[in-house]
Formats: structure tokens, C-alpha cells, sequence
């Protein structure tokens, strides 16, 4: 794909088909994220990648944990629930999915079975967890810099055919990703991402996200 087929077509994957991901094929876009920017060549980031019967495992402990009511434990910064324009963009994007997938406004059964696909990784046959050095804790760049990793690692696995969805509630239970996915101590758990073969016929696979214009977005200065 050309640049702009890749950043213009990616769009965040929430149903997979079950059929694995070969392991040479994300060592491939993995040494393809690697090249994103990082401050002054730090490269921060780690990556565990998990398939099988340990991500099974931390789909069901995740599942068990959450509906049991044990509070989240995240050990990146989380900050303050969003607010205004911001919550605005949150439940616009949520609207979407729901009105694609059949999901009414007082279904809750159905929203909290949305919800726990979360906690599951979306059922995706592959979890990349990124990870920082916790010697690093408190820096300013390093998120920076493993947020540019991940957009690198969804834009190189959108160009080879593979589906990606971002997300926190795979690791919001950390200390049963910590087990399974043998995180090492001297990590910290910032992001997991769900990947795999996209199914086409998930009608939320089909939702493009609303973005705001450049000229809503920009403030260019000096210009004639």
C-alpha cells in the first residue's frame, strides 16, 4: 500500500477471524515500528507478544476479575474522566458502534457483553502488550515515544492485511497480564493491542471514526 492508502484506510478492528498470525509476519511489523521517532534514540518500548492458552489465560482472569468487582489496576498514569469537547468525541465514536452493532441505548446485557470483549482483547488471536522500562517512570517522552510505537506498529500491520484495535482494557487487570505474559519487574504495562485477521462481516469493523478538519485543528502562524 502506499502511505496514504495505509493511513487513510486503517480503522480500529474490534471482530477477528480465529486463524493465527504468523510469527515472522509481527516480527516483520514490529521491526517496521521500531523505526518511529524516539527522544534523543531512547528507544523506550518492549513488546510481549502472547497467543494461545497464556492469552487465553489472560482473557479469562481479566473477565473473572472485572465481573467479580476487584478495581482496576493500570500502572500507567490513567488521569481524569474525559470532559467537554473531549467526552463529546468519546460517546460520539461509542454511538457509532452501538448503532452498528444492534446495541440499544437500555440493552444492558448487551452493552456489558461489549464492554467484557474488551476485557477479552476483542477475541483477537494475538495481544502486543508495549511496555516501558521503569527506570524511565515519570518522563515526559517516554509516552510520547511509545505512543509513536504504536501508531507505527497499527499503520505497518494495516499495510500486510492485519487488523489492530489500541485499547486499556486488556491490561487493567495487570497483575494477571504480569503472570501469563511473564512481564518482566522492571517493566511498566502502558498499552495493549489486539491483533489479527480482520472479519469483515463485523458490522463494528466497518466504522470510520469522525476526525476533525485541519482547519479546526490548526493554528498556522507566519503564513501569507
Amino acid at each position: 500500500m502506499l502511505f496514504d492508502e495505509v493511513v487513510l484506510g486503517r480503522r480500529s478492528i474490534r471482530g477477528y477471524k480465529p486463524e493465527p498470525v504468523p510469527r515472522a509476519l509481527i516480527e516483520e511489523i514490529i521491526g517496521l515500528a521500531m523505526r518511529a521517532p524516539s527522544s534523543m534514540n531512547t528507544q523506550p518500548w518492549n513488546f510481549y507478544v502472547i497467543t494461545g492458552e497464556p492469552l487465553a489465560r489472560i482473557r479469562a482472569g481479566n473477565t473473572e476479575r472485572t465481573l467479580s468487582g476487584v478495581p482496576q489496576s493500570r500502572e500507567f498514569r490513567t488521569g481524569q474522566a474525559f470532559a467537554n469537547q473531549h467526552r463529546d468525541r468519546q460517546v460520539g465514536v461509542a454511538k457509532q458502534l452501538f448503532s452498528a452493532m444492534g446495541i440499544a441505548r437500555d440493552d444492558k446485557e448487551m452493552r456489558q457483553d461489549w464492554v467484557l470483549r474488551g476485557f477479552r482483547q476483542f477475541d483477537a488471536p494475538v495481544c502486543v502488550i508495549i511496555t516501558y522500562d521503569k527506570v524511565l517512570d515519570g518522563s515526559d517522552d517516554t509516552p510520547f515515544d511509545c505512543g509513536a510505537v504504536a501508531t507505527a506498529l497499527v499503520n505497518a500491520a494495516w499495510s500486510r492485511g492485519l487488523g489492530t484495535v489500541i485499547n486499556s482494557q486488556g491490561i487493567m487487570q495487570s497483575p494477571v497480564v504480569r503472570e501469563h505474559a511473564g512481564i518482566a519487574d522492571d517493566q511498566v504495562i502502558m498499552k495493549s493491542i489486539a491483533l489479527g485477521w480482520p472479519d469483515e462481516s463485523f458490522p463494528a469493523n466497518a466504522v470510520v471514526s469522525e476526525r476533525r478538519s485541519v482547519g479546526e485543528a490548526s493554528v498556522f502562524v507566519g503564513f501569507d
